[in-house]
């Protein structure tokens, strides 16, 4: 995140930061703050990068991270479950999609629009034989517009921290944080 000159304030007092504070954490004075924020100053690149430093670090440490939205309760299929299992644990879990696992890794994914084309269309009966490409893995520190612009292009994200699977994030996991947050 960018923050330019004129925003320092405003970023400041989001975070709920005094301007000594900043000061104190950028090493330099409450009042070349109070002048950068008042347009009274022209401040030099290596004050004005002191300060964003801070006011950046303090941005992404506030951020909402994946670990944060992610259902750690993850259903999951096998690539030699059949079809008819598929459908069973979607309709009982009220669930959308699921990541087919192979020996803890992910293989691949399995939908509600792909088992119904499958049935439809007459083709497979395994769920290896109709499941799409893996849904991508992020860690459990991955901020959130990671996530939403990964879910622009694929019905969940997995969670995974070194290696071990640790959650499922779907659009409406997102939806429920950040609704919870506004």
């Amino acid at each position: 995140m960018a923050i330019e000159l004129n925003e320092i304030k405003h970023v400041r007092k989001k975070f709920g930061m005094t301007q000594t504070q900043l000061a104190k954490q950028a090493g330099v004075s409450q009042s070349l703050i109070a002048k950068i924020e008042a347009g009274r100053i022209d401040p030099t690149y290596s004050k004005v990068k002191k300060i964003v430093d801070v006011l950046h670090d303090i941005t992404h440490d506030k951020e909402v991270k994946a670990e944060e939205v992610m259902n750690p309760k993850v259903i999951a299929l096998h690539p030699e479950d059949t079809i008819k299992e598929a459908i069973k644990k979607i309709k009982n879990y009220g669930i959308s999609q699921l990541p087919v696992l192979n020996d803890h890794k992910v293989v691949g994914t399995i939908s509600e629009t792909i088992l119904l084309d499958a049935l439809l269309q007459g083709k497979g009966r395994l769920v290896r034989d109709v499941m799409t490409e893996s849904p991508p893995v992020v860690s459990k520190k991955a901020s959130i517009r990671i996530v939403s612009n990964l879910l622009t292009f694929y019905p969940m994200v997995l969670v995974a921290d070194g290696g071990r699977l640790e959650g499922v994030i779907t659009k409406s996991d997102v939806l429920s944080k950040l609704y919870k947050t506004v």
